[in-house]
Parts: structure tokens; sequence; C-alpha cells
């Protein structure tokens, strides 16, 4: 994983840092696993705006990624990195040995021609090998996390984020998560060894707002700007503050806790993450 920084032969790339793109091994992604996404441009079925500042952007193809790893005790060869253009981590094309292929998010040093496997029992806790809870050693750096038994992985799957299993109590493990809140989980959950790759995307710099646009983000007003009918922070005259930050609907931003007391999941949380 490296980052290059371009000369700035345009004022665009003057501050560009781009991704070096070191671990990708192909740039044609395997048709079977390719699907069509449509945009909705942030308007719902009769057409009217319901989110702002989406719209516009490259198109793009879905690639279906096996979130649930449920070919057990069937090794599948590592046979391509790929840049995925719907999230921020690489994936890597699994061909198994009955003939099936299939997409995974890729760890960190995931090579070329290194066998996975996935299941319950006599699999190693090496990086890439999907396993449950219960059998991953105390002390492991985990990712691809099932919040729930067969759910499939739905926690710490973007670039770079990892979580660690810290102990085992009846039927419950105790997991540090990626936010540093350490929560209980099932020990049925699976979970995949390893630090999920592209580590170094959060140093990347677009340089340009065009970049934005590529990627199907609008230009965002600011709310202090803004007139009294539009939003609780605009008008006052001159430029004045616009008093608390708040959203719309005037719920408070920047440290105002918006989780329910009262929710059945609170019991699961053994320690909050930190402000």
């Amino acid at each position: 994983m490296s980052v290059r920084k371009l000369k700035p032969i345009t004022p665009g790339q003057r501050f560009r840092v781009v991704n070096g793109f070191d671990a990708i091994t192909t740039d044609k992604p395997e048709k079977s696993l390719l699907a069509p996404k449509k945009r909705s441009g942030g308007r719902n079925s009769q057409g009217k705006m319901t989110m702002r500042y989406k719209g516009g952007g490259h198109k793009k193809r879905y690639r279906i990624i096996d979130f649930k790893r449920n070919k057990t005790g069937i090794p599948g060869e590592v046979m391509s990195i790929e840049y995925d253009p719907n999230r921020t981590a690489f994936i890597a094309l699994l061909n198994y040995q009955d003939g099936e292929k299939r997409y995974i998010i890729a760890q960190n040093g995931l090579q070329v021609g290194q066998k996975l496997l996935s299941g319950n029992e006599g699999i190693a806790p090496e990086v890439g090998n999907t396993m449950p809870l219960s059998q991953i050693p105390l002390g492991t750096i985990i990712s691809c996390i099932e919040l729930r038994p067969g759910q499939g992985a739905v926690i710490a799957r973007s670039a770079g984020s990892f979580a660690q299993l810290m102990a085992r109590d009846g039927k419950f493990a105790s997991v540090k998560m990626p936010s540093g809140e350490t929560r209980l989980l099932l020990l049925d959950c699976y979970a995949t060894i390893g630090v999920v790759s592209n580590s170094d995307h959060q140093l990347q710099v677009s340089g340009k707002a065009g970049r934005s646009r590529w990627l199907g983000r609008r230009p965002r007003t600011r709310p202090v700007v803004m007139n009294p009918v539009d939003h609780p922070m605009g008008g006052g005259e001159g430029k004045s503050s616009g008093g608390h930050p708040r959203s719309r609907n005037g719920i408070p931003a920047k440290g105002y806790r918006t989780r329910s007391k009262t929710k059945a999941s609170n019991k699961y949380i053994v320690e909050r993450r930190k402000k």
C-alpha cells in the first residue's frame, strides 16, 4: 500500500495525492460477478428530490461480494486483487476447487495464488480465512464481522478498518470495535482474520472540486448562509454565526446523543466509544 504525490503541472494536480495501486493485479473485473447499478439522483419514486447534494457521477457496475463466506471447507485460490468503485477497500477474486468464483473483501497482505478457507473446524487463523469467533485466538485482529449469525459481514468492512477479539464468556465474545466501543457478539458469528486492505485510503487528497462530482456529490450549501425558512441556522444580518449547529429538523449536532436509552441492544454494549 502506498500513495503518490503528483507533480503540480495543473492547478487540480498541485495538491493531489493518489493511490499507488501497488496491490492491484488486474483492471478487468470478472464479468459473471457484475450487476447493473442504477442511480437515483436523490429522487424518490415520484421524482421528487428527497436527498440533497446527490446526482451525476461516473457510471458504475456493482461487484457482487460474498459477505457470508458460507462455502465451508472448500479451498479458494486468490486469482486477483481488484479495485472496486463501490467501496474504499480492494476486493479479491476467489476461484474455488469446484469451479465457482466469488468476490470477497481483500485483507492486507493477501497474495495472488494464496489459498483461503472458511468454516468452523480445523482452519488456521491466517490472514483471509473466515471462522466463527469461538475458534479465533484471543487478541487476534479481525474484520468483516457478522452482527448476527448467518447475516453476513456488516462490521469493519471499509479500507484499513479492523476490530480485536478481547475475551470470551459463556455464549458471547467481547469485541473491541473500530469506533473504540466494546461490544458482546454471539460466538457463532463469523469474522475474517486480518485488517481490511487499502489502509492508505485516508491519505488521499482529491485536489479539485470536480473529482467530487465524478463521485456523484453535488455542491453543499452551508446552513448558515440559508434563509430562516430553509434552515434553523439561517438568517441574520451579514455574517452572523447561526447559533448552535443542528440539522434541518432541529436535531443538535456535535456531541448530542441520538441513540435511544431503551434500545434492546444496549445490554450488549460493554463500553461506549470515546467522545
